[in-house]
């Protein structure tokens, strides 16, 4: 069994921040809330997508807040998406923190023929965060795609 160690009310209270952070993430990106999910990032955020968890070099690295918008957009090529956050780990250092957190996003998609499709990316991201005014942001996020499956789904 592994002991945990304490932590003060505040460090508490910023891992519930970073949390639910990582939380919004996720419900905007399956609302289609493209301004709400860029929102979560500073204006200088990095984002990098790693199509191959192995890669050493990003498929897409974004500077900025606003160069995010045409990635959240791409969503609505899906007809619905869920992504189901598993667990995370956050080392806080002050008013910055890193960690890594788990996702199984599940993507359908009709084709030309009408057939439904599934498609499920099992995602980590690599998050640099920082707290600016009290409240927590991300600064870089890499997305780390581990695996995907796609195949035909019935409604």
């Amino acid at each position: 069994m592994s002991s945990h160690t304490s932590i003060t009310p505040e460090q508490a209270a910023d891992r519930l921040a970073i949390r639910e952070l990582i939380d919004a993430y996720a419900h905007c990106a399956d609302r289609r809330d493209a301004k709400g999910q860029m929102a979560l990032f500073t204006e200088d955020t990095r984002f990098l997508v790693y199509m191959d968890a192995t890669a050493a070099e990003p498929t897409q690295e974004l500077h900025g807040r606003e160069a995010l918008a045409p990635v959240f957009d791409n969503l609505n090529t899906y007809r619905a998406t869920t992504h189901f956050n598993g667990q995370s780990t956050v080392s806080l250092d002050g008013e910055r923190a890193s960690g890594e957190s788990y996702c199984l996003a599940h993507h359908i998609s009709f084709g030309a023929d009408s057939e439904r499709t599934i498609m499920i990316a099992s995602i980590r991201y690599l998050d640099e965060f920082v707290k600016q005014d009290g409240e927590w942001f991300f600064a870089e996020r890499r997305l780390m795609v581990d695996w995907t499956e796609t195949r035909p789904c019935a409604p």
